[in-house]
């Protein structure tokens, strides 16, 4: 089993002048550390306008400051935003190439389409198309990464003509594909579409269980059709955390961060009213706090031994990957960091103990089946590059034919003298 961090960037009001410097350092500080100790990936969100709840709108800066600090752990998109409203396809490939690059491949490339009307109606995002959006752009983006050049595309929500999209990953043909799931259906679907599925469920390891084999069954199946140009076969659960060897103090430093974790999500996405810059997410958590599920054993939350239970229930249950969010509400940054290193030394050892041997035997055991999901996919064209458009620079529709036409010992410098005698040029430069 692996295990990874995510992070929201989660920062409960009243504010003070440096709360989001210090909140951004902390985090950076617990990515470092997380390195050393073994965890596995670092995820990091991208949302908007989500005050209190997720001040993590930069995802791909957070993340190249964690490439930077760091040295194995894995750098995940957990999600990028694919509606063209958010980002555009071009972009994305740039910038998951550039992390990739810089990362020396350690990227995996999370997507989804968001659920909330703060995040989609500030962007001018329809409800009812952001799956179709996020469809069109995730297959075109692989593309743009795999393909040399990119042979364009007319869309629905996008189109662009052909370009080549520079830089190229590391990772070929593209880093590992993910989407964002919440329900039992889109786990469904991430198996269709042969990529990972990051499940904000918050499911016990019995229907998670369940959820891993229909994922898995489909994988397998005839259904699934890759929309990327890799099948990356992958469940990864999302769940709380704090360890520490007495449990009441396990809770008393973990607990609370969870509940509200929660209940800003309900917030934004569920039955809250919001005032951006006014309404204050904390006070009303505090209001309705006793109100709430408590948060039990079973949940990320506990002693090394219980936490050793419960995970191993995943692990049996055929999840791949776990993720603690260890950074909510008021969680205080010296409990994330003594949490994370009593679970590496206690914890983790006994989880990882044969992890080469697993994934030799699912790498073997799922083989032929991507082999045969790849040949469904339907790809598009290469371009044949004799017939790729010439695109000229604006500056040569001023240029006289004769001049062009005096071949390649023709000096720019003439070029640019005839442009600089086109007043609206002159301006320009000016």
């Amino acid at each position: 089993m692996r295990f990874g961090l995510l992070y929201e960037h989660q920062l409960p009001r009243p504010w003070t002048a440096d709360s989001e410097h210090r909140l951004f350092k902390d985090a950076l500080a617990q990515v470092e550390l997380a390195d050393r100790l073994g965890i596995d990936y670092i995820w990091e969100v991208e949302h908007h306008f989500l005050e209190e709840y997720a001040h993590s709108s930069a995802p791909e800066v957070f993340l190249a400051a964690c490439a930077a600090r760091t040295q194995r752990i894995r750098i995940g998109h957990g999600v990028v935003l694919a509606p063209p409203g958010y980002n555009h396809p071009a972009r994305v490939a740039e910038r998951i190439a550039t992390l990739d690059l810089v990362s020396d491949g350690r990227v995996d490339w999370g997507t989804g389409e968001s659920a909330s009307r703060v995040e989609l109606e500030g962007f001018g995002i329809d409800p009812a198309d952001k799956k179709a959006m996020w469809a069109e752009a995730v297959e075109q983006t692989a593309d743009m990464m795999a393909m040399s050049p990119y042979p364009g595309f007319q869309g629905r929500f996008f189109s662009m003509p052909v370009r080549n999209i520079v830089p190229k990953p590391l990772q070929k043909p593209h880093p590992p594909l993910w989407v964002a799931c919440s329900r039992r259906e889109t786990i469904h679907a991430a198996a269709r579409a042969g990529i990972g599925a990051l499940t904000f469920a918050f499911v016990d390891p019995a229907e998670a269980g369940k959820w891993a084999h229909e994922y898995y069954d489909i994988i397998k199946s005839e259904q699934c059709v890759p929309i990327g140009h890799a099948v990356n076969a992958n469940v990864a659960m999302v769940t709380g955390f704090s360890c520490h060897e007495d449990r009441e103090e396990a809770q008393r430093r973990g607990a609370e961060g969870f509940q509200f974790f929660g209940y800003s999500l309900g917030h934004y996405y569920v039955y809250g009213h919001h005032q951006p810059g006014v309404t204050d997410v904390w006070q009303r958590f505090e209001a309705a706090k006793d109100k709430l599920p408590a948060v039990g054993q079973g949940s990320g939350i506990g002693t090394p031994a219980e936490l050793t239970e419960h995970l191993r229930r995943y692990q049996e249950a055929g999840v791949d990957q776990v993720v603690f969010i260890q950074q909510g509400g008021r969680n205080r940054h010296e409990h994330i960091c003594d949490s994370l290193e009593l679970f590496a030394a206690k914890v983790m050892p006994k989880l990882k103990a044969d992890q080469a041997a697993r994934d030799a035997r699912k790498q073997a055991e799922l083989a032929p089946y991507i082999a045969a999901a790849l040949a469904r996919k339907k790809r598009a064209a290469p371009v044949d590059r004799a017939t790729v458009p010439v695109v000229s620079a604006f500056g040569r529709t001023i240029v006289q034919e004769n001049q062009a036409a005096q071949g390649p010992t023709h000096h720019i410098a003439a070029d640019i003298t005839v442009m600089m005698d086109d007043p609206a040029e002159k301006k320009a430069a000016e």
